[in-house]
């Protein structure tokens, strides 16, 4: 069954079936909800409510030629399991209400027609002081309530986190990946040879690519950039951890950090997060801004691009703290 080809007729029969709707109940309004890459995602609004559905196929949604692990929402759904566990981390996201595993299909709580923090790219706002504190605050809640003491197999999430690493770590450093970056911006294209190039430079970016692949004991968000912020009713509220793995707290930091520099928010913004971070001083720097650096350069010249209305000079500044922060990292 395929959601996106289905009437809203034949998803009522559907929802009634899994009893995730009442028989009563009638599905009057279905929708896109969002802007997400990964799935396809719906919006279901019947005569008493309104909740999310979410489908994964063998193929990322926005770009059908990739191909991607059919199973992944089953994944996300774990993660939500997960948390239920804590109150704190529940507060800050939608509630799991169903799981079909044999369509690929959950539905979760719909926290309502809110849009992410993507405006964020138009370099016209920056995160004001709480925002700041309490997108920290989440990552400090998951960071610190569910770490391990010895690493195994559970939320392993491999084989997205492949092709994560496909997108982060391996196309964007590629000589001839068939992308081109003028067609973005002009220019931008000839400023990427540069890191293409940079023999140094890929061998670092290869030695963070194998710690990003590497299991850890610290249960990680994956990706959380803007996008998978909302601010609702002045709540801030975190979605799609489908990229979630037990890993190395660097990561969710330094994509957060990343952002903040793509999103040009000053030192102070920065040096707020790393004080509101309570393990802060027990992490791997040199791992942190090696990840950091990673997401700017994959951000500007790689195929997940942003909306950033930002001059090419400014993004040529941002590559080379980017590379800056790159030449800090050894293992």
């Amino acid at each position: 069954m395929l959601i996106k080809q289905s009437t809203a007729l034949q998803l009522q029969h559907y929802f009634i079936l899994k009893k995730w709707i009442a028989n009563d109940e009638k599905i009057t309004g279905v929708s896109k909800a969002g802007d997400g890459n990964m799935n396809c995602v719906l919006r279901i609004q019947t005569d008493t409510r309104s909740f999310i559905c979410k489908q994964s196929n063998d193929y990322v949604e926005k770009y059908p030629q990739i191909p991607a692990p059919k199973n992944r929402v089953q994944t996300e759904a774990a993660f939500y399991q997960k948390i239920l566990i804590n109150d704190k981390i529940q507060s800050y996201m939608p509630k799991l209400l169903g799981l079909d595993e044999q369509n690929n299909i959950m539905i979760i709580e719909d926290l309502g027609e809110i849009k992410d923090f993507s405006s964020l790219y138009d370099l016209n706002s920056t995160l004001s002081e709480f925002e700041l504190r309490s997108i920290t605050n989440y990552l400090n809640q998951l960071h610190q309530s569910f770490t391990k003491v010895q690493v195994d197999d559970e939320l392993n999430n491999l084989e997205l986190r492949e092709l994560n690493y496909d997108h982060i770590f391996d196309y964007p450093f590629k000589d001839h990946n068939g992308f081109d970056l003028d067609a973005i911006q002009l220019g931008l294209q000839a400023i990427s040879i540069e890191f293409k190039n940079d023999l140094t430079l890929k061998l670092i970016i290869n030695k963070l690519g194998a710690k990003y692949l590497e299991s850890g004991k610290t249960l990680l968000h994956g990706d959380f950039y803007p996008g998978s912020w909302l601010n609702c009713n002045g709540q801030i509220k975190i979605i799609d951890p489908e990229f979630c793995y037990f890993g190395y707290a660097e990561f969710d930091l330094a994509v957060l950090i990343a952002h903040l520099h793509l999103t040009k928010h000053n030192g102070h913004a920065i040096e707020f997060v790393k004080k509101a971070y309570l393990n802060y001083s027990f992490l791997n720097h040199k791992l942190l801004n090696g990840f950091v650096g990673t997401e700017i350069v994959r951000r500007l010249i790689g195929l997940a691009q942003l909306p950033l209305k930002m001059e090419l000079s400014d993004k040529i500044q941002l590559l080379e703290k980017a590379k800056q922060l790159l030449l800090t990292y050894d293992d």
